[in-house]
């Protein structure tokens, strides 16, 4: 990284910290997973998906939503690489992705739902 005249000297070594610092895209790829986990709905079918394998009219059912509305939650969150699926005949399943970014996500959301709703 190019050396960096800041504007105020608090007496902190920066270097270091700037020199291990994650270049501009690596935080966009983080804010666009980041982004899957803004919305309720796409929440909840991900952490179901955590837990099971399930087809679209399934999952439906599962969290009271259209299918179309499912499909583009789904088509999202597997834009983004936190689901996979599979074709069998005609029916499409759908999972978590094998991935360390899933797996995080997963937890993240598990340890949330037990710090702010401690009754569950």
């Amino acid at each position: 990284m190019t050396s960096v005249q800041l504007p105020h000297d608090h007496g902190q070594d920066l270097k270091k910290k700037f020199d291990h610092m994650p270049e501009t895209e690596d935080f966009q790829t983080v804010s666009e997973i980041f982004k899957q986990l803004s919305d309720s709905s796409r929440i909840r079918i991900f952490w179901l998906l955590c837990h099971c394998e399930e087809c679209v009219t399934n999952i439906s059912a599962l969290v009271g939503m259209s299918s179309p509305a499912v499909s583009h939650h789904l088509k999202q969150l597997r834009a983004s690489g936190l689901i996979t699926n599979r074709r069998d005949g005609k029916e499409v399943y759908y999972k978590a992705a094998d991935t360390k970014q899933a797996d995080l996500l997963h937890h993240m959301i598990e340890k949330m739902v037990e710090i702010t709703c401690p009754d569950q």
